[in-house]
Formats: C-alpha cells, structure tokens, sequence
C-alpha cells in the first residue's frame, strides 16, 4: 500500500486566491448529535471551521445549541426536527456529513432516507458514525453522490460483511470494490486505511497512534474531511480526503511529543497552523 508523500500534501493544500470569499471554500451541512451524544457533533463542526469551511450549518438537538454558539460562534444552528429547514440545508450543501453522534432511531432513519432522495451528484456525502449503523441496516440504494464513508472496525464489518480477524488489506480492498465507482472508504483502525473503488491500490498511514484511542477522534477526523472536501477542486476527492486523514494523525502524532493522551479538540486548534505551514511551501 502507498504512504502519503509531502508532494502530496503539497498538491492539496495550496495558497488562497487573494480574491476569494466564503463561498468559495464550502458550504457545510453536518447532522448529528442526537441525545445523548451532543459532543459528537460539536467536535466535528469545530474539525470543520478550523479546517478552513466557508461556511457551516448543523443540525442537532436543540439542547445542543447553546453549547455549540458557546464553542464555535462561527457555525449557525438548528433543531434537527425543523423538516423545512432540513430539506433547504441538503439542498443548499456542497458538501453534507451525517452521522457523527446520531443515535439508531426511526426518525434518524427517515432523515438519512430524506438526505438520499435529495442529495446529487454534484454534492459530497459522509456517511459516519451513526448513519453508517442506520444505513447498513436499512434496505437504501446509494444516492448518486459523491461518496465517503468513515467507518471504524465494527462499523466496516457491517458495511463489508467482514468480521475483526477478516479485515485483512486484500479483503478490505476486494469490498470496496462493491460500492459504485469513485467512492472512498476511511477504515479507521490502529493503520488506517484509505480506499477508492475502481482503484485498486489504496494507502495506508505510517502515523498515529495509541494516544489517538479517547471519545470523538473520529468525529474531528469527519469533520477534518468534511472541511477539506469543501475546498481544493484542483485534486480529485479522494486525495482531498486522504490528506486530510493523514493530517489528523500527523497533528496528533506531534503533540503526543508532550502528552499522555491527545484531545481530539486539541488537533482542531491546530489544524490552521499546520495547514498553513503546507500551505507555505507552494
């Protein structure tokens, strides 16, 4: 399997046009955090912002709001059950993330289901978390999106019908050549793995680590490739994900330098430093 090169990065990751605007860098729609998983999608809207999105919209719990203004004054917000509200935002959307923190329930069902017959093909879809567990065990046809998947260990062996000790690099690689064309599979585990059907050689990170394994790592990382999905239409969206996930481990590989344990939060705060870092090199 491949390793990302700085060359790489260095393609996704490029300077801003001085006459740009908010428009021009991503139009977020993310939808999660459905009690009593709130923090989920927080964090990732926080992944998001920091990951230099234009603009971001969520959809949540009510009880939600107040922390996620408190936190991130930068993302607007509403009650997820606000179905007007919810078709105009698919709609509006260059990219939608659904999932992270989005428990298993007949009207997150009906939402996903929703998304699906709305979304385009001109439209970027995440399905993570919560939404990956509601679609595996629903009986949808995928959208004609552009589609990521974001799933860990357990949530693969639901897409893939692999179980733990099966998910080997040849099996994985076989599986995702069962999804429609050009889609991308981050298979979130100890080395990570990133795929694309119709391509058969995927990557895999050389960094991370155990200092990653704390609650809502993997809604940052959504969020990161929700963010970085948004912006950079010189590369393909597959690359525009892959550096995006290696960026999230590289970030925390750094700080693990001094300490224990690294916050998912706290790779956020640093993902404009180390992006512009890159993006100096252009």
């Amino acid at each position: 399997m491949r390793t990302v090169q700085k060359d790489e990065i260095q393609r996704v990751i490029i300077k801003r046009e001085a006459k740009s605007y908010k428009g021009d860098f991503g139009r977020l729609f993310l939808i999660g955090g459905t009690y009593p998983y709130g923090g989920a999608i927080i964090m990732a809207a926080l992944a998001a912002v920091h990951s230099g999105a234009g603009l971001v919209t969520v959809a949540t719990d009510p009880d939600n709001l107040t922390a996620l203004h408190s936190h991130l004054p930068e993302a607007m917000g509403f009650d997820l059950a606000d179905q007007d509200l919810l078709r105009e935002q698919i709609q509006k959307a260059s990219v939608i993330l659904v999932g992270p923190g989005l428990k298993e329930s007949h009207e997150n069902l009906a939402v996903l289901q929703m998304i699906f017959e709305q979304v385009s093909s001109q439209q970027v879809l995440i399905l993570d978390g919560g939404a990956i567990s509601l679609f595996s065990s629903s009986q949808f046809d995928l959208p004609e999106a552009q589609l990521v998947f974001t799933p860990h260990q357990k949530e693969w062996e639901k897409l893939s019908g692999l179980d733990l000790t099966s998910q080997t690099e040849e099996r994985s690689q076989r599986a995702v050549q069962h999804f429609p064309k050009g889609t991308v599979v981050v298979e979130k585990g100890p080395h990570t793995r990133i795929w694309t059907s119709g391509t058969e050689e995927g990557y895999q990170l050389d960094v991370g680590g155990p200092y990653q394994a704390t609650g809502g790592m993997g809604d940052t990382l959504a969020g990161m490739i929700a963010g970085f999905a948004g912006q950079f239409p010189q590369v393909s969206l597959y690359e525009r994900v892959v550096v995006a996930t290696y960026l999230h481990s590289a970030i925390a590989e750094d700080l693990s330098k001094e300490a224990y344990v690294v916050l998912p939060t706290s790779i956020s705060k640093e993902i404009p430093r180390w992006m512009k870092k890159w993006s100096d090199f252009c």
